[in-house]
């Protein structure tokens, strides 16, 4: 039997009705649907739903929840009557301040972005990317004001240097924000308005300058982290941060999103009270979870403070937000979408990787969260960075056995056969983003790696028939944060430009639907309350237009939401 989350029987309303006095009870409400997808092995389908409050009373036919309710008062609510239920729709693994600070940006990227009200054409070649941004440097108003961009990719559009940004305005900073979220290229002018000089440079670590091109202005990983602080008031205003939010909290409802979960993003206390501001009130239609971010902590503290500032962060969230306890988010190399990852045998075209915690760092910070019994989330992209990973897994297993650690292997971009099975003898799990086929193989077959290789990343399908548990994530922005598109991206492996890559590692529909909802669960720790439709949990449920489980594969993106039941509240899209 592979791992993953527990199931729950399921209970009969008969049972509760015959213990109490029904009449003294709360007014159920019984949901009736064309079908009800539950998770529940002992009960996978239904057609009723009850539910009292934020939570599932019990799951059945209509006729079975209305005799078994007995005198206990009850209404019928058949708005779903022709809709499908699904458990709620998570977003395992998303980024709400980054996707906020992109979307409301200049989009230029390898691929159209459909937003509400706009598409942004995706630009293919180096003439178009540098034909989009003179017309956005021009219609932009006034003449100093900062532009901002995100998409660009240098497979797909080209080197970029400091003159190509010049040639297009001398007069106003001009930020690119590289489509991995991972780096930074600024314009003569940004460098000057934003304090980005030699001495700033000279102060950096040897890692961060090592990840850095000052002469072009470029800065990667630890470099981009770097450089962030001084241009982020060009990146992240006041009014940026609040319209992306709203556009955010708006964006995952309309995709079915119950519950998201951000691990390891910017230890800012500043940037977590904006995030509060919206999505912490009581009529937010999602709770929204943080993970603390390790190398931040014990790059600024020694290892015997290491727990208690950890722990201070729990107290950052307030309502409908919140710090998970006892996890923590860890990082190994570069991104994929920089083709910054960590590979054995390197790159075809010669380039090398990149770390983003030095391995001695890396490797403190993994000790000593395992020794405090933390959860570990890895972020991970290439099979030597997962080589690293999971050499300190099994070094710390060996030195300080531990049951139940679910360390999740985040991303998960390029692995080996031999590598999956390590993962299930070590006890790990995966969150996945099966967007990255879709969006890269076709590309990167020809640029940086073999077509073998291209092809079989986010090899989810080995990981399904090894029995592992695992989930999907958008990392919003680097894949839309559309949780029946990325079953689509995981079920099908078709790429933008129309070709099947790695058929073999595609997973199952009914692995799709899990690794969204209970198998999301489960790699956060939650699978008790959220993630199936049975009794006792919240009732958090994603209402469909037809059955992602049943209906043609490639119909899965196109499948409409109604709208969310969250916690007991029914949510239409608007």
């Amino acid at each position: 039997m592979g791992q993953g989350p527990a199931r729950a029987a399921t209970a009969s309303l008969q049972d509760i009705a015959d213990q109490f006095d029904t009449k003294a009870l709360p007014e159920a409400t019984i949901f009736r649907a064309r079908e009800i997808v539950t998770l529940d092995p002992a009960r996978p389908t239904a057609e009723a739903v009850a539910v009292v409050g934020d939570r599932i009373l019990a799951v059945g036919s209509f006729e079975e929840l209305a005799t078994a309710a007995g005198d206990q008062p009850y209404k019928v609510d058949t708005t779903f009557a022709d809709q499908v239920i699904v458990p709620g729709f998570i977003a395992q693994h998303d980024h709400p301040m980054l996707a906020a600070l992109t979307m409301t940006s200049e989009i230029i990227a390898i691929e159209d972005w459909r937003l509400p009200g706009r598409t942004a054409k995706a630009a293919r070649n180096r003439s178009e990317y540098l034909a989009r941004l003179a017309e956005a440097n021009a219609r932009l108003k006034p003449a100093n004001e900062a532009l901002l961009t995100w998409g660009y990719h240098q497979y797909f559009h080209g080197e970029l240097k400091r003159s190509d940004l010049d040639a297009i305005s001398t007069g106003r900073p001009i930020i690119v924000w590289h489509r991995s979220g991972h780096e930074f290229f600024l314009n003569a002018v940004a460098e000057k308005k934003y304090g980005v000089t030699r001495e700033w440079f000279d102060r950096l670590t040897d890692s961060a300058r090592a990840q850095s091109d000052f002469a072009n202005s470029h800065y990667w990983e630890q470099g981009a982290f770097a450089v962030m602080p001084l241009i982020a008031p060009a990146i992240a205003s006041p009014e940026r941060v609040r319209s992306g939010l709203e556009f955010v909290k708006a964006y995952y409802h309309a995709n079915g999103v119950t519950l998201g979960c951000e691990p390891g993003g910017m230890a800012s206390k500043t940037m977590q009270d904006a995030q509060n501001a919206v999505l912490s009130d009581a009529s937010s239609p999602f709770r929204f979870y943080f993970i603390a971010d390790g190398k931040s902590i014990t790059g600024a503290y020694p290892d015997d403070q290491v727990a208690a500032e950890s722990e201070r962060l729990l107290s950052w969230g307030r309502g409908m937000t919140a710090y998970l306890p006892k996890q923590v988010k860890l990082f190994a190399d570069g991104a994929i979408f920089s083709q910054a990852m960590q590979m054995n045998g390197g790159y075809t075209d010669g380039h090398r990787g990149e770390w983003m915690m030095d391995p001695d760092f890396f490797a403190r910070t993994f000790r000593v969260y395992w020794d405090l019994g933390y959860q570990l989330h890895v972020h991970v992209n290439g099979d030597k960075g997962l080589d690293m990973v999971l050499d300190q897994l099994e070094l710390n297993m060996r030195r300080h056995p531990r049951p139940d650690h679910r360390t999740v292997i985040i991303h998960f971009a390029i692995s080996t056969p031999d590598q999956v099975k390590r993962i299930r003898r070590l006890g790990a799990i995966v969150s996945g983003n099966p967007y990255y086929p879709v969006a890269l193989a076709d590309n990167y077959r020809a640029n940086g790696l073999d077509p073998e290789r291209a092809d079989e990343m986010v090899r989810m399908g080995d990981v399904e028939r090894a029995g592992i548990s695992y989930s999907f994530h958008s990392d919003m922005p680097m894949a839309p944060g559309q949780p029946l598109f990325l079953i689509w991206s995981g079920v099908n492996r078709v790429t933008n430009e129309g070709n099947l890559r790695g058929p073999e590692q595609r997973v199952s529909r009914l692995g799709g639907l899990r690794a969204v909802t209970l198998d999301a669960a489960y790699s956060l720790q939650m699978e008790k309350d959220v993630g199936s439709i049975v009794p006792g949990k919240l009732a958090n449920f994603t209402i469909l237009s037809n059955n992602p489980v049943t209906v043609d594969p490639m119909g899965i993106k196109d499948i409409a939401v109604w709208g969310t039941v969250q916690e007991g509240r029914v949510l239409p899209v608007a």
